[in-house]
């Protein structure tokens, strides 16, 4: 009888659990998301051009419709957000108040590759799933095994520069470029990876590297390294930069006349404010990213991107972070529940339809992304892989600059 006793008394305590967890997802009225994101800062630029904007788009067409189904109902999403400063100490601060402080449901990642190999551990050790839009690292497949709950979006470093110097390789057989390449590259992980893949696939490729630069992130007065790539008659030149940096070379470039017949200047060239700065000499420089910008569901992200936020959206990692935010919101609804860990295993072993396309992540990577780009009639096209959708072809050389 004692043992019967205890049974009935341990099934009752599991109903009275399931029907207070029960009780507990049906009372849910909202769903809490948080993140941190660069408000302030020397990454200011990049997030409030790529990320924040389309945080805000999705939560907004979310809510328009109602919210995320979930257990038969649509349930509407409620933000929580901090200023991470452009610091990482600041960032994972926010993460661990926003996930113990705050509860919140489902936390969004940081812009760019430092801040989020920053918040990576943590958000791994509070079991939060992390997409990883803005990050572009090679250690990317090494770094899904060890965070399960991270998925990485821009492919690697390597794949952009093999991309790049393959791109160069098909110019140089057609005779339209010769063999000699300058290349500039920030020094930081980013500049470092991008530059050392560029590096042998240039040798590999039969390439004469005739300079060779790496600069402090930050750097301002970018002219000497200019001037120096200039006096070697390169037929190519190549900078792995960032925002800041890929606006000040351009601009220098202009004012010095230096004009060879490939202009390849990195992350930045992708954003609208490059086509807005530049106009017309923007015609023919070629970047990191592009897009199909004759996709009809692209055509249409961009036109609701204007009209909610007043602004163009970049042409590479934007749509990337919308289409991840897609597949987060697909995720959440198969699942049905707040159940994290579901979420997680979903996102990385489902299928999902997104603006990009049908997204299926391979050992948590995104493997079909653009990696060159190039400013054609007004449009940042992408041009390698030359086998993308929509990839066109690469117009050389690229015309004078106009003073």
């Amino acid at each position: 009888m004692r043992g019967i006793g205890l049974r009935l008394a341990t099934v009752a305590s599991l109903a009275a659990a399931l029907g207070a967890a029960v009780g507990s997802a049906a009372a849910q009225d909202k769903i809490r998301i948080g993140y941190a994101i660069s408000k302030t800062g020397p990454f200011t630029g990049g997030a409030s051009i790529t990320t924040l904007p389309n945080y805000q788009l999705w939560v907004k067409e979310v809510n328009a419709a109602g919210g995320l189904m979930i257990g038969g109902k649509r349930i509407p999403i409620e933000v929580i957000e901090y200023d991470d400063r452009s610091n990482s100490e600041e960032a994972v601060k926010a993460i661990e108040r926003l996930a113990t402080q705050d509860k919140v449901d489902f936390i969004l990642s940081p812009w760019g590759t430092g801040q989020n190999l920053a918040v990576a551990p943590i958000m791994n050790r509070l079991g939060y799933p992390h997409l990883a839009a803005t990050t572009n690292t090679n250690r990317a497949p090494e770094l899904a095994k060890r965070w399960p709950n991270a998925t990485f979006w821009l492919g690697l470093p390597s794949d952009i520069s093999v991309s790049f110097v393959e791109l160069l390789a098909k110019l140089r057989g057609e005779g339209k470029v010769g063999p000699k390449v300058a290349m500039v590259s920030v020094s930081d992980q980013f500049g470092i990876e991008l530059s050392t893949a560029a590096r042998d696939a240039l040798k590999k490729a039969g390439f004469e590297l005739v300079y060779d630069k790496s600069y402090p992130a930050g750097t301002q007065d970018v002219q000497p390294l200019l001037k120096d790539a200039m006096a070697a008659s390169p037929d190519v030149f190549a900078a792995f930069s960032y925002p800041p940096d890929t606006l000040g070379i351009t601009d220098t470039a202009k004012v010095l006349g230096f004009n060879p017949k490939v202009f390849f200047v990195g992350v930045g060239t992708a954003f609208p404010v490059f086509k807005q700065r530049f106009g017309q000499n923007a015609e023919g420089v070629l970047g990191i990213g592009g897009w199909n910008a004759d996709s009809p569901t692209l055509k249409d992200y961009f036109k609701r991107h204007v009209e909610a936020l007043g602004r163009e959206p970049d042409r590479w990692a934007s749509p990337i972070t919308y289409a991840s935010l897609q597949v987060l919101g697909q995720a959440i609804e198969r699942v049905g529940k707040i159940d994290r860990a579901a979420v997680i295993k979903e996102i990385q072993t489902g299928s999902f339809d997104t603006i990009i396309g049908r997204v299926k992540l391979e050992g948590g990577l995104l493997k079909e992304v653009w990696a060159v780009g190039q400013w054609q009639g007004g449009e940042f096209y992408g041009v390698a892989p030359t086998a993308m959708a929509g990839a066109r072809p690469v117009v050389v050389p690229k015309p004078e600059w106009k003073q």
